[in-house]
């Protein structure tokens, strides 16, 4: 689609609050999907997948577990 966000690896750990390197894990792990590369070959991702792992790994964090009764 024409109107999307395209965002490189370090326009994606700004916008995430992420250090790049945790960019890449979400790449390696399955969670963020390199949907194009830009005239210099660098890696791009849409905005909305970003976002989408961002918020499952933030989701995961938060994840807090019970101790059994």
């Amino acid at each position: 689609m024409e109107d999307e966000t395209w965002l490189t690896v370090k326009e994606a750990a700004l916008l995430a609050g992420v250090d790049v390197q945790t960019v890449y894990s979400w790449v390696r792990r399955g969670r963020l999907e390199v949907t194009g590369l830009d005239h210099r070959g660098r890696k791009l991702f849409r905005h909305l997948d970003v976002a989408k792992a961002e918020m499952a790994t933030r989701a995961k964090a938060k994840r807090v577990l019970v101790p059994a009764a």
